[in-house]
């Protein structure tokens, strides 16, 4: 993954891309996982990104490497704050489909005075995730170790990610430090609904049946 900046940059419609290493457990971790590496991207159109998906040497080289792979394809509901100076998914707010599965990405570049705050507080609420109702699938990602982290979960439905998001008492409460103590240099909040799922996610597709 670390080499594939520099072809992914020459890549025809690509618009926003990130490669991501991850953690253990289903948020954010301190503990890296060697095996299981992340590819967020944009695209100015469909066929640009199954040109991308179906014939691209990058990906041939991938599959070479993996035991198992797992690519969804979202439409961005509502994104809100930057990533890396951007917001590469929407500017536009949409309803979520009703009863149908929703995606969420947080991600934020934590501040350096911050980071020994950050880590102590938020595992508890990366814990909380084992048992959240209507959770698909989660997982921590990261461009850079310590400082610059992400979760994307997967969850049955807008409620069911709701129910987690503002009455889970852990979670609230690392909503409510974020802000009091200025964790973040940059952050970032986005909702999708996801269109397609193809491969396998820890042996399954947590979607299937869904779409």
């Amino acid at each position: 993954m670390g080499t594939s900046v520099r072809p992914l940059q020459q890549v025809k419609g690509l618009r926003f891309f990130k490669l991501l290493g991850s953690g253990q457990g289903r948020g954010f971790s301190l503990k890296p996982n060697f095996y299981r590496y992340g590819l967020m991207a944009t695209w100015d159109s469909p066929s640009a990104a199954q040109d991308f998906f179906e014939g691209h040497p990058l990906l041939e080289e991938y599959r070479q490497h993996t035991f198992e792979q797992y690519t969804l394809t979202l439409q961005p509901l509502q994104a809100h704050g930057l990533w890396s100076g951007q917001n590469p998914f929407t500017q536009e707010t949409h309803p979520a489909p009703a009863g149908a599965p929703i995606a969420v990405l947080t991600r934020a570049s934590i501040r350096l005075t911050k980071a020994i705050d950050f880590w102590i507080n938020v595992p508890k609420a990366s814990e909380s995730l084992d048992n959240a109702e209507g959770l698909l699938g989660s997982i921590g990602l990261g461009e850079a170790p310590l400082v610059r982290q992400a979760t994307f979960s997967l969850w049955r439905d807008e409620a069911s990610m709701k129910a987690y998001a503002y009455r889970q008492a852990a979670h609230r409460e690392v909503i409510k430090r974020t802000r009091s103590q200025g964790w973040y240099s940059e952050e970032m909040f986005a909702r999708f609904t996801p269109l397609s799922s193809e491969g396998t996610w820890n042996g399954v597709d947590p979607l299937a049946g869904l779409l």
